[in-house]
Protein backbone atom coordinates (compact mmCIF):
# COMPACT_ATOMS: atom_id res chain seq x y z
CA UNK A 1 0.00 0.00 0.00
CA UNK A 2 2.90 2.35 -0.66
CA UNK A 3 2.31 5.74 -2.27
CA UNK A 4 4.48 4.91 -5.27
CA UNK A 5 2.69 1.65 -6.06
CA UNK A 6 -0.27 0.94 -8.32
CA UNK A 7 -2.54 1.26 -5.28
CA UNK A 8 -2.14 5.04 -5.47
CA UNK A 9 -4.43 5.00 -8.53
CA UNK A 10 -6.82 2.47 -7.00
CA UNK A 11 -10.20 3.96 -6.09
CA UNK A 12 -10.73 1.49 -3.24
CA UNK A 13 -7.33 2.30 -1.76
CA UNK A 14 -8.18 6.01 -1.72
CA UNK A 15 -11.64 5.32 -0.30
CA UNK A 16 -10.13 3.20 2.46
CA UNK A 17 -7.91 6.07 3.55
CA UNK A 18 -10.75 8.60 3.35
CA UNK A 19 -13.20 6.47 5.32
CA UNK A 20 -10.71 5.32 7.93
CA UNK A 21 -10.26 1.67 6.91
CA UNK A 22 -6.87 0.12 7.52
CA UNK A 23 -6.71 -1.50 4.08
CA UNK A 24 -8.71 -1.70 0.87
CA UNK A 25 -9.54 -5.33 1.64
CA UNK A 26 -12.30 -4.07 3.95
CA UNK A 27 -14.47 -3.50 0.88
CA UNK A 28 -14.08 -7.16 -0.12
CA UNK A 29 -15.70 -8.27 3.14
CA UNK A 30 -18.40 -5.60 2.85
CA UNK A 31 -19.30 -6.70 -0.68
CA UNK A 32 -19.35 -10.35 0.39
CA UNK A 33 -21.75 -9.37 3.16
CA UNK A 34 -23.99 -7.58 0.66
CA UNK A 35 -24.29 -10.78 -1.36
CA UNK A 36 -24.44 -13.44 1.37
CA UNK A 37 -25.63 -11.55 4.48
CA UNK A 38 -22.73 -12.93 6.52
CA UNK A 39 -23.39 -10.97 9.72
CA UNK A 40 -27.02 -11.91 10.28
CA UNK A 41 -27.46 -13.15 13.89
CA UNK A 42 -23.66 -13.25 14.33
CA UNK A 43 -22.08 -12.32 17.66
CA UNK A 44 -18.99 -14.56 18.01
CA UNK A 45 -16.35 -14.36 15.27
CA UNK A 46 -12.79 -15.55 14.72
CA UNK A 47 -10.65 -13.61 12.21
CA UNK A 48 -7.61 -15.55 10.98
CA UNK A 49 -4.60 -13.92 9.32
CA UNK A 50 -6.08 -10.62 10.42
CA UNK A 51 -3.17 -8.13 10.01
CA UNK A 52 -3.28 -5.24 9.35
CA UNK A 53 -6.81 -5.53 10.73
CA UNK A 54 -9.20 -4.27 8.05
CA UNK A 55 -11.60 -7.23 8.38
CA UNK A 56 -11.46 -6.99 12.18
CA UNK A 57 -12.19 -3.30 11.82
CA UNK A 58 -15.31 -4.10 9.79
CA UNK A 59 -16.41 -6.56 12.48
CA UNK A 60 -15.80 -3.99 15.20
CA UNK A 61 -17.78 -1.24 13.50
CA UNK A 62 -20.72 -3.47 12.54
CA UNK A 63 -21.04 -5.82 15.52
CA UNK A 64 -19.64 -3.80 18.41
CA UNK A 65 -20.42 -0.20 17.41
CA UNK A 66 -23.60 -1.02 15.50
CA UNK A 67 -22.81 0.89 12.31
CA UNK A 68 -24.53 -0.08 9.08
CA UNK A 69 -22.41 -1.38 6.21
CA UNK A 70 -22.73 -4.25 3.79
CA UNK A 71 -26.17 -5.88 3.59
CA UNK A 72 -27.80 -3.76 6.31
CA UNK A 73 -26.45 -0.56 4.78
CA UNK A 74 -27.69 -1.61 1.36
CA UNK A 75 -31.17 -2.39 2.73
CA UNK A 76 -31.24 0.98 4.48
CA UNK A 77 -30.39 2.79 1.26
CA UNK A 78 -33.05 0.85 -0.64
CA UNK A 79 -35.69 1.77 1.94
CA UNK A 80 -34.82 5.45 1.87
CA UNK A 81 -34.83 5.49 -1.93
CA UNK A 82 -38.26 3.84 -1.92
CA UNK A 83 -39.57 6.41 0.54
CA UNK A 84 -38.17 9.21 -1.58
CA UNK A 85 -39.60 7.89 -4.87
CA UNK A 86 -43.08 7.26 -3.46
CA UNK A 87 -43.28 10.61 -1.75
CA UNK A 88 -42.83 9.48 1.83
CA UNK A 89 -42.29 12.42 4.16
CA UNK A 90 -39.36 10.72 5.86
CA UNK A 91 -37.64 10.12 2.55
CA UNK A 92 -38.21 13.71 1.41
CA UNK A 93 -36.95 15.08 4.71
CA UNK A 94 -33.67 13.19 4.32
CA UNK A 95 -33.28 13.87 0.64
CA UNK A 96 -33.65 10.26 -0.49
CA UNK A 97 -31.00 9.19 -2.98
CA UNK A 98 -29.31 12.60 -2.82
CA UNK A 99 -28.12 12.21 0.78
CA UNK A 100 -27.98 8.46 1.30
CA UNK A 101 -24.62 8.30 3.03
CA UNK A 102 -25.27 11.26 5.29
CA UNK A 103 -28.58 9.81 6.37
CA UNK A 104 -26.95 6.52 7.37
CA UNK A 105 -24.63 8.36 9.75
CA UNK A 106 -27.51 10.20 11.43
CA UNK A 107 -29.32 7.02 12.45
CA UNK A 108 -28.96 5.76 16.00
CA UNK A 109 -26.32 3.06 16.41
CA UNK A 110 -27.50 -0.33 17.68
CA UNK A 111 -24.59 -2.40 19.04
CA UNK A 112 -25.15 -6.15 19.46
CA UNK A 113 -25.03 -7.86 22.82
CA UNK A 114 -22.57 -10.57 23.78
CA UNK A 115 -20.13 -9.86 20.95
CA UNK A 116 -16.81 -11.72 21.07
CA UNK A 117 -14.22 -11.25 18.32
CA UNK A 118 -10.76 -12.84 18.29
CA UNK A 119 -8.16 -11.89 15.66
CA UNK A 120 -5.05 -14.01 15.02
CA UNK A 121 -1.96 -13.29 12.93
CA UNK A 122 1.79 -13.83 12.95
CA UNK A 123 2.35 -10.13 12.29
CA UNK A 124 1.78 -7.40 14.91
CA UNK A 125 -1.52 -5.56 14.64
CA UNK A 126 -2.63 -2.28 16.15
CA UNK A 127 -5.37 -2.76 18.77
CA UNK A 128 -9.05 -2.25 18.00
CA UNK A 129 -11.94 -1.55 20.34
CA UNK A 130 -13.48 -4.78 21.59
CA UNK A 131 -11.13 -7.05 19.58
CA UNK A 132 -8.95 -9.67 21.28
CA UNK A 133 -5.75 -10.01 19.26
CA UNK A 134 -3.40 -13.00 19.34
CA UNK A 135 0.02 -13.24 17.74
CA UNK A 136 0.19 -16.91 16.82
CA UNK A 137 0.67 -19.36 13.96
CA UNK A 138 -2.60 -20.90 12.76
CA UNK A 139 -0.70 -23.89 11.33
CA UNK A 140 0.64 -24.95 14.75
CA UNK A 141 -1.42 -27.13 17.14
CA UNK A 142 -0.49 -24.90 20.11
CA UNK A 143 -2.73 -22.17 18.68
CA UNK A 144 -5.91 -24.09 19.57
CA UNK A 145 -5.55 -23.69 23.38
CA UNK A 146 -4.70 -20.01 22.96
CA UNK A 147 -7.80 -19.46 20.83
CA UNK A 148 -10.07 -21.39 23.18
CA UNK A 149 -8.76 -19.40 26.14
CA UNK A 150 -9.32 -16.12 24.32
CA UNK A 151 -12.89 -17.09 23.43
CA UNK A 152 -13.89 -18.28 26.92
CA UNK A 153 -11.33 -17.15 29.51
CA UNK A 154 -13.67 -17.90 32.45
CA UNK A 155 -14.48 -21.49 31.47
CA UNK A 156 -11.23 -22.44 29.73
CA UNK A 157 -10.21 -26.09 30.05
CA UNK A 158 -6.57 -26.81 29.04
CA UNK A 159 -7.49 -30.39 28.09
CA UNK A 160 -10.32 -29.35 25.73
CA UNK A 161 -9.91 -29.53 21.95
CA UNK A 162 -13.12 -27.70 21.01
CA UNK A 163 -14.86 -24.53 22.18
CA UNK A 164 -17.58 -24.94 24.86
CA UNK A 165 -19.35 -21.97 23.27
CA UNK A 166 -18.72 -22.27 19.49
CA UNK A 167 -18.51 -19.25 17.21
CA UNK A 168 -20.91 -18.23 14.45
CA UNK A 169 -18.40 -17.15 11.80
CA UNK A 170 -14.76 -17.83 10.92
CA UNK A 171 -12.97 -15.54 8.46
CA UNK A 172 -9.60 -16.02 6.78
CA UNK A 173 -8.09 -13.42 4.45
CA UNK A 174 -4.60 -14.87 4.61
CA UNK A 175 -2.34 -15.37 1.62
CA UNK A 176 1.37 -16.19 1.25
CA UNK A 177 3.95 -13.85 -0.23
CA UNK A 178 3.42 -14.60 -3.91
CA UNK A 179 6.42 -15.62 -5.99
CA UNK A 180 4.86 -15.27 -9.43
CA UNK A 181 4.98 -19.03 -9.95
CA UNK A 182 1.24 -19.73 -9.97
CA UNK A 183 1.49 -23.45 -9.26
CA UNK A 184 3.66 -22.84 -6.21
CA UNK A 185 1.53 -19.95 -4.97
CA UNK A 186 -1.67 -21.99 -5.32
CA UNK A 187 -0.13 -24.90 -3.43
CA UNK A 188 1.07 -22.74 -0.52
CA UNK A 189 -2.28 -20.96 -0.38
CA UNK A 190 -4.12 -24.29 -0.29
CA UNK A 191 -1.99 -25.35 2.70
CA UNK A 192 -2.84 -22.11 4.46
CA UNK A 193 -6.52 -22.67 3.72
CA UNK A 194 -6.19 -26.23 5.04
CA UNK A 195 -4.84 -24.90 8.35
CA UNK A 196 -7.59 -22.27 8.57
CA UNK A 197 -10.27 -24.88 7.92
CA UNK A 198 -8.92 -27.26 10.55
CA UNK A 199 -8.84 -24.50 13.13
CA UNK A 200 -12.38 -23.46 12.14
CA UNK A 201 -13.64 -27.01 12.67
CA UNK A 202 -12.51 -26.79 16.31
CA UNK A 203 -14.51 -23.63 17.12
CA UNK A 204 -17.36 -23.43 14.60
CA UNK A 205 -20.89 -24.27 15.73
CA UNK A 206 -23.27 -26.44 13.65
CA UNK A 207 -24.85 -24.22 11.04
CA UNK A 208 -21.97 -21.74 11.20
CA UNK A 209 -20.22 -19.98 8.31
CA UNK A 210 -16.67 -20.08 6.99
CA UNK A 211 -15.21 -17.53 4.54
CA UNK A 212 -11.66 -17.82 3.22
CA UNK A 213 -9.48 -16.55 0.40
CA UNK A 214 -8.48 -19.02 -2.30
CA UNK A 215 -6.40 -18.95 -5.47
CA UNK A 216 -8.35 -20.33 -8.40
CA UNK A 217 -6.27 -22.96 -10.18
CA UNK A 218 -6.91 -25.93 -12.41
CA UNK A 219 -7.69 -28.26 -9.49
CA UNK A 220 -9.85 -25.88 -7.47
CA UNK A 221 -12.93 -28.07 -8.02
CA UNK A 222 -11.37 -30.67 -5.72
CA UNK A 223 -11.16 -28.07 -2.97
CA UNK A 224 -14.84 -27.18 -3.38
CA UNK A 225 -15.83 -30.84 -3.25
CA UNK A 226 -13.85 -31.34 -0.05
CA UNK A 227 -15.50 -28.35 1.61
CA UNK A 228 -18.89 -29.70 0.55
CA UNK A 229 -18.30 -32.68 2.83
CA UNK A 230 -18.67 -30.55 5.97
CA UNK A 231 -20.83 -27.64 4.74
CA UNK A 232 -24.31 -27.65 3.26
CA UNK A 233 -23.66 -24.80 0.81
CA UNK A 234 -20.34 -23.92 -0.78
CA UNK A 235 -20.05 -21.01 -3.19
CA UNK A 236 -17.14 -19.08 -4.62
CA UNK A 237 -17.34 -15.31 -5.03
CA UNK A 238 -15.27 -12.58 -6.65
CA UNK A 239 -15.85 -9.13 -5.07
CA UNK A 240 -15.74 -6.16 -7.40
CA UNK A 241 -13.04 -4.61 -5.22
CA UNK A 242 -10.80 -7.60 -6.02
CA UNK A 243 -8.77 -6.91 -9.14
CA UNK A 244 -9.74 -8.90 -12.20
CA UNK A 245 -6.05 -9.50 -12.92
CA UNK A 246 -5.75 -11.38 -9.61
CA UNK A 247 -6.45 -15.11 -9.33
CA UNK A 248 -7.83 -14.65 -5.83
CA UNK A 249 -11.43 -15.39 -4.95
CA UNK A 250 -13.33 -16.16 -1.77
CA UNK A 251 -15.05 -19.39 -0.84
CA UNK A 252 -18.24 -18.86 1.20
CA UNK A 253 -19.32 -21.96 3.15
CA UNK A 254 -22.63 -21.96 5.02
CA UNK A 255 -24.40 -24.54 7.15
CA UNK A 256 -21.58 -26.32 8.99
CA UNK A 257 -22.50 -29.98 9.48
CA UNK A 258 -19.72 -32.05 11.09
CA UNK A 259 -19.92 -35.80 10.45
CA UNK A 260 -21.21 -37.94 13.28
CA UNK A 261 -18.46 -38.73 15.75
CA UNK A 262 -16.05 -36.23 14.19
CA UNK A 263 -13.51 -34.70 16.60
CA UNK A 264 -11.50 -31.81 15.27
CA UNK A 265 -7.81 -31.56 16.12
CA UNK A 266 -4.77 -29.97 14.51
CA UNK A 267 -2.77 -33.06 15.46
CA UNK A 268 -4.97 -35.14 13.14
CA UNK A 269 -6.67 -32.63 10.81
CA UNK A 270 -9.76 -33.91 9.05
CA UNK A 271 -8.70 -37.47 9.83
CA UNK A 272 -5.55 -37.19 7.76
CA UNK A 273 -3.36 -40.25 8.06
CA UNK A 274 -6.18 -42.61 9.03
CA UNK A 275 -5.62 -46.16 7.89
CA UNK A 276 -8.12 -48.47 6.24
CA UNK A 277 -9.11 -51.68 8.05
CA UNK A 278 -7.14 -54.75 7.14
CA UNK A 279 -9.96 -57.27 6.79
CA UNK A 280 -9.54 -60.33 4.51
CA UNK A 281 -13.31 -60.84 4.38
CA UNK A 282 -13.76 -57.41 2.86
CA UNK A 283 -11.13 -58.32 0.30
CA UNK A 284 -13.40 -61.11 -0.92
CA UNK A 285 -16.56 -58.97 -0.96
CA UNK A 286 -14.92 -56.11 -2.82
CA UNK A 287 -17.65 -53.80 -1.50
CA UNK A 288 -15.92 -51.79 1.27
CA UNK A 289 -12.56 -49.99 1.49
CA UNK A 290 -9.77 -52.10 2.92
CA UNK A 291 -5.99 -52.53 2.92
CA UNK A 292 -3.82 -55.61 2.84
CA UNK A 293 -0.14 -56.44 2.59
CA UNK A 294 1.09 -58.87 -0.05
CA UNK A 295 3.79 -61.45 0.49
CA UNK A 296 6.33 -59.26 -1.25
CA UNK A 297 5.66 -56.44 1.25
CA UNK A 298 3.60 -54.19 -1.05
CA UNK A 299 0.43 -52.72 0.47
CA UNK A 300 -2.69 -52.83 -1.68
CA UNK A 301 -5.58 -50.40 -1.15
CA UNK A 302 -9.09 -51.23 -2.34
CA UNK A 303 -11.76 -48.51 -2.31
CA UNK A 304 -14.79 -50.64 -3.12
CA UNK A 305 -16.53 -51.92 -6.20
CA UNK A 306 -16.25 -49.88 -9.36
CA UNK A 307 -19.81 -50.84 -10.25
CA UNK A 308 -21.33 -48.83 -7.41
CA UNK A 309 -22.78 -45.38 -8.05
CA UNK A 310 -21.72 -45.34 -11.66
CA UNK A 311 -25.03 -44.04 -12.96
CA UNK A 312 -25.41 -40.33 -13.54
CA UNK A 313 -22.93 -37.49 -13.33
CA UNK A 314 -21.48 -37.31 -9.82
CA UNK A 315 -19.30 -34.27 -10.53
CA UNK A 316 -20.19 -31.26 -8.40
CA UNK A 317 -19.24 -27.69 -9.34
CA UNK A 318 -19.47 -24.82 -6.88
CA UNK A 319 -21.60 -21.84 -8.03
CA UNK A 320 -19.61 -18.72 -8.89
CA UNK A 321 -20.97 -15.28 -8.01
CA UNK A 322 -19.64 -11.80 -8.68
CA UNK A 323 -20.15 -9.53 -5.66
CA UNK A 324 -20.53 -5.77 -5.73
CA UNK A 325 -23.00 -3.64 -7.62
CA UNK A 326 -22.07 -2.52 -11.12
CA UNK A 327 -22.33 1.08 -9.92
CA UNK A 328 -19.34 0.44 -7.63
CA UNK A 329 -15.80 1.38 -8.58
CA UNK A 330 -13.74 -0.89 -10.81
CA UNK A 331 -10.58 -1.91 -8.97
CA UNK A 332 -8.65 -2.20 -12.25
CA UNK A 333 -9.67 1.22 -13.56
CA UNK A 334 -8.03 4.62 -13.04
CA UNK A 335 -10.14 7.61 -12.08
CA UNK A 336 -9.29 11.31 -12.41
CA UNK A 337 -8.81 13.12 -9.13
CA UNK A 338 -9.88 16.71 -8.37
CA UNK A 339 -7.14 19.33 -8.50
CA UNK A 340 -7.46 20.27 -4.84
CA UNK A 341 -7.23 16.69 -3.59
CA UNK A 342 -4.80 15.93 -0.76
CA UNK A 343 -3.34 12.45 -0.40
CA UNK A 344 -3.75 10.92 3.07
CA UNK A 345 -1.29 8.63 4.81
CA UNK A 346 -2.38 5.07 5.66
CA UNK A 347 -4.05 4.54 9.03
CA UNK A 348 -1.49 1.83 9.82
CA UNK A 349 1.86 1.49 8.06
CA UNK A 350 2.55 -1.79 6.21
CA UNK A 351 3.65 -4.62 8.48
CA UNK A 352 7.14 -6.07 8.22
CA UNK A 353 7.37 -9.11 5.90
CA UNK A 354 8.33 -12.45 7.46
CA UNK A 355 11.59 -12.51 5.54
CA UNK A 356 12.77 -9.10 6.81
CA UNK A 357 14.99 -10.60 9.52
CA UNK A 358 16.48 -13.03 6.97
CA UNK A 359 17.44 -10.11 4.74
CA UNK A 360 19.03 -8.29 7.66
CA UNK A 361 21.05 -11.37 8.63
CA UNK A 362 22.20 -11.88 5.05
CA UNK A 363 23.22 -8.22 4.81
CA UNK A 364 25.15 -8.48 8.07
CA UNK A 365 26.91 -11.58 6.72
CA UNK A 366 28.25 -9.73 3.69
CA UNK A 367 25.43 -9.13 1.27
CA UNK A 368 23.39 -11.00 -1.27
CA UNK A 369 24.07 -13.95 -3.56
CA UNK A 370 25.73 -16.01 -0.81
CA UNK A 371 28.62 -13.60 -0.27
CA UNK A 372 30.04 -13.44 3.26
CA UNK A 373 32.66 -11.32 4.92
CA UNK A 374 36.22 -12.48 4.61
CA UNK A 375 35.69 -14.24 1.28
CA UNK A 376 37.53 -13.07 -1.81
CA UNK A 377 35.71 -12.75 -5.10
Amino acid sequence: MGKSSKDKRDAYYRLAKEQGWRARSAYKLLQLDEEFNLFEDVTRVVDLCAAPGSWSQVLSRILIKGEKFGRTGWQDRQERDRQYVYGDEVGKAHGGIHEVEAVGEEKELKPREGVKIVAIDLQPMSPLDGITTLRADITHPSTIPLLLQALDPETFDPAATSAPHPVDLVLSDGAPDVTGLHDLDIYVQSQLLWAALNLALCVLKPGGKFVAKIFRGKDVDLLFAQLKLVFERVRVAKPRSSRASSIEAFVVCEGFRPPEGFKASLDNPLGAGATLPANPDMAKEKTKPYRKMREDGIIELEFGSEDEDTQGDIRWVAPFLACGDLSAYDSDASYHLPKDRQSLDPIQPPTAPPYKRALEMRKAAGGAYGKTKGMST
